[in-house]
């Protein structure tokens, strides 16, 4: 029961405030009035959704059932996670999430929520070598190191990455 309320507290701290509290307070000290979407904008921000809301799911499923934690620093998994779309890239967590951002960006046709989008972008591009790898470094030595090595942060390999201590 516990590790679900973590879950719940990680959520509502981190993609909860980035994807819904942020976006609508500066949407309303921006003085925002929605205007419907073009169909192809729709379109394109309903796929952005729904593929980032399935790899939130699954990148949190993994973190619960193989990393044994979760995505927050104050419950941060147990053992590296190196499955599924974490064999192509090291961050799909934060890829999921600047997809919702992108995905409300074109819903709601706002270059509020866009430049949120891209802040949160710059802003991870810093956090996570400068502070996130080197924590996971500590925390998972040579074994982290050998991942690092084999998967790019950002863009996805084309080819699963295969560890010789997860298969």
């Amino acid at each position: 029961m516990s590790m679900i309320f973590e879950w719940i507290r990680a959520v509502v701290a981190l993609p909860f405030t980035v994807l819904v509290v942020i976006p609508a307070i500066a949407l309303y000290f921006t003085g925002y009035g929605w205007t419907p979407s073009a169909p192809i904008l729709l379109c394109a921000g309903g796929i952005f959704l729904v593929v980032g809301l399935l790899m939130a799911a699954w990148t949190m499923q993994l973190f619960d059932r193989d990393g044994e934690g979760t995505a927050a620093p104050w419950a941060p998994p147990r053992k590296l996670v190196v499955a599924g779309p974490y064999r192509y890239v090291r961050n799909p967590m934060i890829g999921s999430v600047l997809l919702m951002l992108m995905a409300e960006a074109l819903l709601l046709r706002s270059g509020v929520v866009l430049s949120l989008f891209f802040l949160f972008l710059v802003g991870n591009a810093i956090y996570f070598p400068f502070f996130e790898e080197k924590g996971l470094e500590k925390r998972f030595g040579q074994e982290y190191l050998d991942y690092k090595r084999n998967v790019p942060r950002w863009i996805p390999r084309l080819t699963p990455w295969k560890s010789e201590t997860h298969d």
